[in-house]
């Protein structure tokens, strides 16, 4: 291949990129009151920094329901499955399971996610949670944004809702 179509290639590749990182799957028909969709950030500023990036749908309640994490071009990166009995994460053909959610989520991002507090942020209250501050400011715009400041590590939590 010749230098400057090699450029023009890697300049076409790194476009491709570019725009499938902007891109938003088409939200399914079926939504109801108990299903969000959209994309959601985790920073987890332990020892090791941690940040997650995907899009989401989220299925149920705090105490029963269903995660699905997705790359930007809508492929699946994992399902997180919760109920009273337990939780666990599938990753295609790997799966966790744990006691709870709560301990599900510690052992993935090194901390607790407020799992009902989530919910009732999606819902527009500003339930309180230990250790968490949830900003509801952009709400209207379908924007949360949460961080953890006690215990340690401290964590942010930004997730936004689509139509």
């Amino acid at each position: 291949m010749k230098p400057c179509g090699r450029r023009q290639w890697l300049a076409a590749l790194a476009l491709t990129a570019l725009l499938a990182g902007c891109a938003t799957p088409p939200r399914p028909a079926d939504a109801g009151p108990d299903v969000w969709y959209g994309r959601l950030a985790l920073k987890v500023d332990s020892s090791r920094p941690q940040s997650f990036a995907a899009g989401f749908e989220l299925r149920g309640s705090a105490s029963a329901g269903e995660l699905l994490l997705t790359s930007p071009l809508g492929q699946a990166l994992a399902q997180v499955l919760w109920s009273p009995q337990g939780a666990e994460l599938r990753q295609g053909d790997q799966v966790t399971r744990r006691g709870s959610l709560d301990e599900l989520t510690t052992e993935l991002t090194g901390t607790a996610v407020p799992v009902q507090a989530l919910f009732d942020w999606l819902r527009g209250a500003s339930t309180e949670a230990a250790g968490w501050q949830a900003d509801l400011a952009g709400f209207a715009d379908g924007r949360i944004q949460a961080r953890r400041r006690s215990p340690q590590p401290a964590a942010e939590l930004r997730i936004l809702v689509l139509p």
